[in-house]
């Protein structure tokens, strides 16, 4: 695949990303696969990695300000 910022080789690897959920709310995943540009290191993700995401950022704890969770396909 190629980047869409440099047309780069992506390759993929295993990282721990930050989403910032709400005002408040940083979720860090960690371990999380993602495809990312030798040239320029911005990541893509495939389709079936961002669903996840998306109910793993979901089902975080609310009050919680910083929360630190595994990445679990």
């Amino acid at each position: 695949m190629k980047c869409r910022v440099c047309a780069g080789h992506l390759v993929p690897i295993r990282t721990d990303l930050p989403f910032k959920v709400s005002e408040r709310k940083i979720v860090i995943i960690k371990d999380l696969p993602v495809l990312q540009c030798e040239r320029c290191s911005e990541y893509a993700m495939d389709d079936a990695t961002f669903a996840r995401v998306e109910e793993m950022l979901a089902n975080t704890d609310s009050a919680a300000e910083l929360e630190i969770v595994a990445f679990a396909a």
